[in-house]
């Protein structure tokens, strides 16, 4: 049975939300900051973080198919789905901490700290993450509703990920007092007390609508045979996964491109240009802290932060392009043209930090268009899935994207650790070869749009289109009635 309204209020969008701004709290950091975490703050080896990442991310990512079906064939009182995050809200918490946190064992210590604490986070992760995502599917079946849904929710990710990005770092050497490992150790324990605070504020303000009538209990071996049958999840699982890959190799390598790609001269002459140092002058007399002075970190900051303002823009302009010309025309497009962007960073010298910025900022209003509506065909290709074949997997449907993501972020962030091991990085030393300046380049610019470029060809063969859509939305509130 269905629920008389589809329609949903806005403290129940704003509460989903909260739990993507919590989770992305932590994904966000994995994704932007794991390897500079190991390499430059926990001194492990480039090549062996690579290794953690790879190894661990890949675990996590096959656990997903696991959790799938654990969550399909959870009934409780208060759903399939919505329990699973009030139960790993806590262990989610506490476990964020410990992988932050830097405990003196020695070379070989840390390297199975760092392993063994990864993967318990990934398996928490993917324990809480891949329900939330699955709820998404069962709150309404009106797709402008869940257009809106995942509106609010990327605007709340959006927001976790302009703190990562923008602020991380800076806090980190604010409240260790320039000390990298105790400031992450503090910092990321505030996180995952925001986070747990969040999880239990999205299971308390949010309802499971959709039950779908199940004539009888199908086997799990059943849902992954169907799951191969269905050509747009494969595409769906595809896509996501070079997505990820992109966005973890180009996120986690700023950093390194800010501090031993561009001139920092060049960085502090244009930061003073633009009144950033007269502004973050006036906010240390105001608030008592201490901004970090070197240019690179302010420079890391303010590029972050000028890309997702223009992302948030791009997903307010995401549902309504969605709405007239369909999720999959509208997400096609504008995946290509951010690959095109990414392509012109490889064109700059280490002096055009104008052209940096404002090639990020056209980055980021063009990605930020395509992020709402990567969750929503995911929720559309688990209606087909009901569509097709009589039975819905919500769950299992949804460990697509979140073992896509998985995946992505472990080969992307492995790569990027890979890629400065290749090219002879050596961390903290301010005299980089040239072969690892040019490899830190690459690595923001020709790779990333490489892989972009590919995740919109494989795009082509999907075949829910907007007329698709109606036509599954319409046959399945008939049959659902």
């Amino acid at each position: 049975m269905i629920a008389s309204t589809q329609k949903l209020s806005v403290l129940e969008k704003a509460g989903y939300s909260l739990g993507d701004l919590a989770a992305n709290l932590i994904f966000q950091t994995l994704m932007t900051f794991l390897a500079f975490f190991y390499t430059d703050v926990y001194k492990i080896p480039a090549a062996t973080a690579s290794f953690i990442i790879f190894v661990g991310g890949f675990f996590g990512a096959f656990f997903n198919v696991f959790m799938g079906a654990i969550a399909d064939r959870t009934n409780t009182r208060w759903g399939k789905f919505r329990p699973w995050i009030l139960w790993t809200s806590i262990p989610f918490g506490v476990i964020a901490m410990l992988a932050f946190s830097t405990p003196d064992f020695g070379e070989n210590g840390k390297v199975i700290y760092a392993l063994v604490t990864y993967f318990i986070l990934v398996i928490i992760y993917s324990a809480n993450n891949l329900p939330y995502s699955a709820l998404s599917g069962v709150i309404t079946g009106d797709m402008k509703e869940r257009n809106s849904l995942s509106s609010y929710r990327f605007v709340a990710v959006m927001f976790a990920q302009f703190v990562i990005q923008v602020l991380l770092l800076p806090l980190v050497l604010i409240c260790g007092h320039g000390d990298k490992a105790s400031g992450f150790k503090t910092v990321m324990t505030f996180f995952a007390i925001i986070g747990v605070v969040f999880f239990i504020i999205t299971f308390l303000t949010t309802r499971e609508r959709i039950v779908p009538v199940q004539n009888k209990k199908t086997p799990v071996l059943q849902d992954l045979k169907d799951l191969s049958k269905n050509k747009p999840w494969v595409i769906m699982l595809f896509v996501t996964i070079l997505v990820f890959i992109t966005l973890a190799l180009k996120g986690g390598m700023y950093i390194y491109y800010f501090k031993y790609y561009l001139n920092e001269p060049a960085i502090a002459s244009f930061l003073e240009k633009i009144g950033f140092n007269h502004f973050t002058h006036w906010l240390n007399q105001k608030t008592g802290f201490q901004w970090p002075s070197d240019a690179a970190t302010s420079g890391n900051s303010l590029f972050n932060a000028s890309g997702i303002i223009f992302m948030i823009l791009g997903i307010m302009f995401s549902k309504p392009l969605a709405d007239r010309f369909g999720k999959r025309d509208i997400f096609g497009v504008f995946l290509f043209l951010s690959a095109a962007i990414l392509f012109m960073f490889s064109f700059y010298s280490p002096f055009s930090i104008g052209l940096v910025f404002i090639t990020q900022i056209l980055h980021g209003f063009f990605y930020g268009v395509t992020i709402p509506l990567l969750w929503a065909m995911i929720a559309d290709v688990a209606d087909y899935s009901e569509w097709k074949n009589n039975r819905r997997a919500t769950a299992i449907v949804f460990s697509a994207m979140i073992f896509g993501l998985k995946i992505g972020l472990s080969v992307g962030g492995a790569l990027g650790a890979a890629l400065l091991a290749k090219y002879g990085y050596i961390a903290e030393s301010h005299d980089q070869t040239p072969g690892t300046v040019y490899g830190i380049k690459m690595s923001v610019s020709i790779y990333p749009c490489f892989i972009f470029f590919v995740a919109v060809i494989i795009l082509l063969g999907y075949k829910i289109t907007k007329k698709t859509e109606l036509i599954i939305e319409k046959d399945l509130k008939a049959r659902r009635s």
